[in-house]
């Protein structure tokens, strides 16, 4: 089975040669609702807040039932457990997720008032895959500017060490867009592309999460993950924010959902939520 791997388009690297504002816009919320000033502070710090409970076991239970059903159907149809990309766009069930005013409630006190919604993708590691993803930054695979988003990470299964949870590099969004390679020959990458000698930027940390909560992280923040040799799978649906005054090229823009405030330029095409589910 061939994976759906996001490799950056030559139209991509394009956009990313000209002045794309890479900069890491730190977050400017002084009363925020859910999120404590300390833990605003830290994002802006260390590029990401983690541990936060979204779902209670009952519906983290809930939403893996959910996933499991839709994995199943997308394998029997010759894909693999990396292919569910874009989901809010075809699964109501999903949509519904990245507008779920929980999470989004969290986003607004990074981002603020004016956020859309425009990005959904399942990263599945099954027992023993053999694939890792390797230091990269968000932003690189994003034709985005300015660089002022967010991907929000939902534990499906619990995620720890030894099924290769996700992991970062506290600080590293503080030095904007980084050189990285290609890997396309390596069947071992699932993004094909990383940042070498990125722990020079700093020590790793092991971002794990129990079922039903989230990270967030910013989009020039440094991250990647093992290889899972358990015998356990790991899931998580990543979903990405942006702040509504974001310009999307190649028409990126149709994928966005605005889920708070208002997009005054009218750039996001707003989609609604897919009949299916």
């Amino acid at each position: 089975m061939t994976p759906f791997i996001p490799v950056p388009t030559p139209d991509i690297q394009d956009i990313q040669s000209q002045d794309r504002d890479l900069r890491f816009h730190p977050s400017r919320t002084e009363n925020p609702k859910l999120l404590t000033p300390a833990q605003i502070a830290a994002f802006n710090r260390d590029g990401y807040v983690t541990g936060i409970r979204i779902f209670d076991e009952a519906e983290a239970q809930e939403i893996r039932a959910y996933f499991d059903q839709l994995l199943a159907r997308y394998l029997a149809e010759g894909k693999d457990s990396y292919a569910i990309s874009t989901a809010h766009m075809k699964h109501g069930k999903v949509y519904d997720l990245l507008t779920h005013p929980r999470i989004v409630a969290y986003v607004k006190d990074i981002l603020g008032e004016n956020v859309v919604a425009w990005g959904s993708h399942f990263f599945c590691k099954m027992p023993h895959d053999g694939k890792k993803v390797s230091w990269h930054q968000d932003a690189t695979y994003w034709p985005l500017s300015p660089s002022k988003a967010v991907t929000v990470w939902l534990a499906i299964d619990d995620a720890d060490v030894e099924n290769a949870c996700m992991r970062f590099i506290p600080g590293s969004h503080h030095h904007g867009e980084l050189t990285a390679r290609m890997h396309e020959d390596d069947e071992d990458e699932i993004l094909y592309q990383s940042v070498a000698n990125a722990e020079q930027l700093g020590s790793p940390v092991d971002n794990i999460l129990s079922a039903g909560e989230i990270s967030i992280h910013s989009d020039l923040l440094l991250h990647g993950s093992n290889a899972n040799d358990s015998n356990r799978r790991r899931c998580g649906l990543t979903m990405r924010y942006c702040t509504a005054d974001v310009t999307a090229y190649l028409d990126w823009h149709a994928k966005g959902v605005l889920v708070s405030g208002s997009d005054p330029r009218g750039h996001w095409a707003n989609p609604r939520r897919p009949a299916e589910d």
